[in-house]
């Protein structure tokens, strides 16, 4: 297993990343994520996308297809990939402790 540090905190990621455990996320480990992304602070904007997709993954077991989460949160593409540069799937799941999404999210 691949390990992510940041300060005196370690995570278990996989090899693109992603947090191993996801039980284990918290608002810190969200911010420890972000900075993946070269984001070093996370906003109101953020926080709505993580948040909404944290939700949708518990409720479903899967992250929310990108059709979804745009309508759901009132974001169109290009807002997604201004906050997260890497886009919903590899961004905003790996900022929110999802598992690496598989098809087309």
């Amino acid at each position: 297993m691949i390990e992510y540090k940041v300060g005196d905190r370690h995570y278990e990621v996989d090899e693109e990343g992603f947090l191993q455990e996801p039980e284990l996320w918290t608002e810190e480990v969200a911010k420890d994520f972000a900075l993946t992304e070269n984001i070093t602070e996370l906003n109101e904007d953020h926080w709505k996308l993580i948040n909404y997709v944290r939700w949708y993954f518990i409720q479903y077991g899967i992250a929310p297809m990108v059709r979804k989460v745009c309508k759901e949160t009132g974001f169109d593409l290009q807002q997604i990939y201004e906050m997260f540069p890497s886009g919903p799937a590899k961004g905003v799941c790996k900022v929110a402790g999802l598992p690496k999404p598989t098809g087309c999210v």
